[in-house]
Parts: C-alpha cells; sequence; structure tokens
C-alpha cells in the first residue's frame, strides 16, 4: 500500500476503501453507520444552501421592485419652497451629475395626504414628478397597468396610483379623488384643509404591497401648488451602481451647499433591510442546528465505531500501534465521512439552488399544491440566487463541526488498554 496503514483503515472504516476479501459483517454495521452520518451532514448543509440562496434572491427582488419607483439617491433643502426648488433644481442636478457614478437627475416634490372619494379615506406618499424626465431616474413609466406617464400634465391635476390603492378605494382611470394637503386655513368656523380634485389617469403596480397601497404619483407643478407649505422637494438621482448609494451620497454632499441634505434608498427602507438581514442570520443559525445535530450524529457513530473495533485496537497496539496512531485512524474516519458528507450536500444544495425554477413547478403540478399563492404574497415564483460567500461559510462551519466531533472518539480509541480488551473479548 502507498498510503500510511492508519489512512487506509480509516477509510475501511467510513466505507471509502474495502479490504481484499471483502467486508465482514462488523465493517458493514460500521460503514452502515458511516453513510448514515455523512447523509446527516450532507441533508444538512443542502438545506441551508437552498434556504439562504432563497432568501437572497427574494431580498434582491424586493429591493428591485422598490427601486422601480424610488430613485437611488435625493438631494433635497429643507424649509426651501418647492417653487424655488423647481426653479434651481438644474443647478443641484449639474452639481450633482460631476460625480460620474451619477447618471440621471430630475426634479420631485414629497409629501403626504389624504385621498378622499365617498367613503373611503385613505393616507399616502404623494410624489410629484416631471413624466418627461422621470424615466431617467426610475423605472415607473414600464410599472402602469392602466394609463400612461404622460398623462400627469402640469394643470391638469391628474394623478396615478397604485393597484392595491385603487382597489381598496375602487377607483379606475377616469375616476376623481380629493386629495386633503396636511396645511389648510383657519376660519370662525374652524380648521379648513387644503383640498384639490384629482383625476385618476392610471394604475400602477410594482408588486410590493406597501408601495402599491400607500404611493401616487402627480405632476411635480401640481404638487407645488397643493403643498406650498408642507413636504419636501429637490432633485431624485440615479447612479451606476446601486450599492454604492451611501458612499456616493457622501461624496455628494461635500460638492453642495451647507444647506443641502442626502437621502439614500438605504435610509428610506432601513427598517426592512434591517429586518431581513436579521431573519437571514437567525435562519442560518437555526439551520446551522442541522448540521450540529448531524454532527453528534457522527460522533456518536464513531463512539460506537470505537467500541465495536475494540478487539482490532488492541491487536494493533499489540503488533507496535501507538496511540496517536490509533487516534490518527479514527480522525481519518470522521474526517473522511465530514469532507465527503459536506462536498455532496455542497452539489446537491447548489444544483437544487440553481434549478428551483424548475423543480420547484415540478413538484407543484406533482402534488396539485402551490408553495406561493399570489393572492397572499407578491411573488408567485420561488427565487433562488446562490452566493459564493454563503457557500464557503457553509461549507467550513460543516468541516469544522465534523472535526471536532472526531476528537472525542479518537482520544477515547487512543486511551484503550489492549490488555484489559483481550481479557475480556
Amino acid at each position: 500500500m502507498m498510503m500510511p496503514y492508519e489512512w487506509w483503515i480509516g477509510a475501511r472504516y467510513a466505507g471509502v476503501a474495502r479490504s481484499g476479501r471483502g467486508a465482514r459483517r462488523g465493517d458493514r454495521f460500521v460503514s452502515f453507520i458511516a453513510a448514515s452520518s455523512m447523509a446527516g451532514i450532507a441533508l444538512g448543509v443542502a438545506a441551508l444552501i437552498i434556504v439562504l440562496s432563497v432568501m437572497n434572491r427574494f431580498q434582491t427582488q424586493v429591493r428591485d421592485r422598490m427601486l422601480s419607483v424610488l430613485p437611488h439617491i435625493e438631494l433635497y433643502v429643507p424649509g426651501m419652497g418647492h417653487e424655488q426648488v423647481l426653479q434651481q433644481w438644474k443647478g443641484l442636478a449639474e452639481r450633482a451629475e460631476q460625480n460620474p457614478e451619477v447618471v440621471a437627475a430630475a426634479p420631485f416634490v414629497a409629501a403626504q395626504a389624504m385621498l378622499a372619494r365617498g367613503q373611503s379615506l385613505m393616507g399616502v406618499q404623494i410624489r410629484g414628478i416631471d413624466p418627461a424626465i422621470e424615466p431617467k431616474v426610475s423605472d415607473l413609466a414600464g410599472q402602469i397597468n392602466e394609463g400612461s406617464l404622460a398623462g400627469l400634465t402640469p394643470g391638469a391635476f391628474h394623478i396615478i396610483v397604485g393597484s392595491q390603492l385603487a382597489t381598496s378605494m375602487g377607483l379606475n382611470v377616469g375616476d376623481t379623488v380629493l386629495v386633503l394637503a396636511p396645511q389648510g386655513t383657519i376660519s370662525p368656523a374652524g380648521f379648513a384643509p387644503r383640498m384639490r380634485r384629482f383625476t385618476v389617469s392610471g394604475v400602477f403596480s410594482t408588486g410590493y404591497y406597501e408601495y402599491d397601497a400607500s404611493l401616487a404619483f402627480i405632476d411635480v407643478q401640481d404638487a407645488a401648488v397643493v403643498f406650498r407649505d408642507s413636504g419636501v422637494s429637490g432633485v431624485r438621482l440615479r447612479i451606476t451602481d446601486m450599492q454604492q448609494a451611501p458612499q456616493v451620497a457622501q461624496q455628494l454632499l461635500s460638492i453642495m451647499p451647507a444647506s443641502v441634505r442626502a437621502q439614500d434608498w438605504t435610509q428610506n427602507n432601513r427598517t426592512w433591510f434591517a429586518a431581513v438581514k436579521t431573519e437571514k442570520r437567525m435562519m442560518f443559525l437555526i439551520l446551522a442546528l442541522i448540521v450540529a445535530v448531524a454532527a453528534f450524529n457522527l460522533l456518536s457513530s464513531l463512539v460506537m465505531a470505537v467500541k465495536d473495533k475494540q478487539s482490532d485496537i488492541a491487536i494493533l497496539r499489540t503488533l507496535g500501534a501507538t496511540p496517536r496512531e490509533i487516534a490518527r485512524i479514527f480522525l481519518v474516519q470522521g474526517s473522511l465521512i465530514g469532507v465527503i458528507g459536506t462536498v455532496l450536500g455542497v452539489g446537491l444544495g447548489t444544483l437544487v439552488a440553481y434549478h428551483i425554477d424548475v423543480i420547484v413547478p415540478f413538484i407543484e403540478r406533482l402534488f396539485g399544491i402551490h408553495f406561493l399563492p399570489q393572492q397572499i404574497y407578491f411573488i408567485s415564483e420561488l427565487p433562488s440566487s446562490p452566493q459564493l460567500g454563503d457557500i464557503v461559510v457553509i461549507a467550513v462551519t460543516s468541516l469544522v463541526l465534523s472535526l471536532l466531533a472526531t476528537l472525542y472518539p479518537s482520544w477515547r480509541a487512543s486511551r484503550l488498554q489492549p490488555a484489559r480488551v483481550l481479557r475480556h473479548d
């Protein structure tokens, strides 16, 4: 044999190598428990990869749908009147476009309002936009199911509402809705909010419930008229790499007047992204317990293997094997089980993660079920996006747990006294 004998014996105990005269009943039993440990590690690793891949893609899809109607960065001037900002927005845009990451800019007015129609009253976020420039900074035009962005013309007082908002208020294209601004006038009769009747000229759908149920768009000039004393106004920016939005926002502040403030998309949705990040960490810890249980199974199987192979260990010791060599046999056995189980798990998990769009529909058709009902979730297909970093962390975690599980059985085997074992055999 070219390899050291302890490596060969450990591989045989793990079921990887066989003796020339065939496996004995004891070897078959040890190989069986080794295979069960291997399968447990493989399933745990595969489950981790699949679940984290689904969560990665889910987060990416939600983020992209958010940014289909929201800009990457907003520059605004607190306290400045909307008319003044709209007159000066091109100057802010020109300064911002000096940064090579900025690809487009458009003006905006943002405010809170109430929509009223009949007995329905809903609180909404109003965004005043320039329909001619807006397609450069967002994908709103492609999200409109009914009507078009061109319907927002200055002075026409048209509004585009989200699909969920339209459904809850019974709105269709051509209907009128009353927009109530938070500011108003105080008279002897009491407080009278500022109101303006708008005509619905479009309905958009991002697939993200919160925005579809609470967001509406009007022309930026109309917004400046209705919300002249409330809300903020400024410039919406699109950049080359959305992941660099926080850094680009800080760079822009360094070249802007001191009164200008910047807010990127990660700040606008900080709570949601923090929740998803925490959920992903907790899911990793929970599913890692599957691998930990498999590692305990490996430990117990190695203890059983040591118990079953006491006679073999005693004979090897009488032939001159050292305690370190005996320990190395079971270290090799446990390590091979951990490595092979991890490799199989990575292969299975990666295969399923990359083909989940085929596997899940097949299972749904086979059993007549649907994992993601469209009336409950805003996605109808199970997404997946395997990340190399996640796979590496999972594989290393599995290997480390497997190696730790081999330490005690190996030490236990090295401490066996051959005379005592042979006396009771």
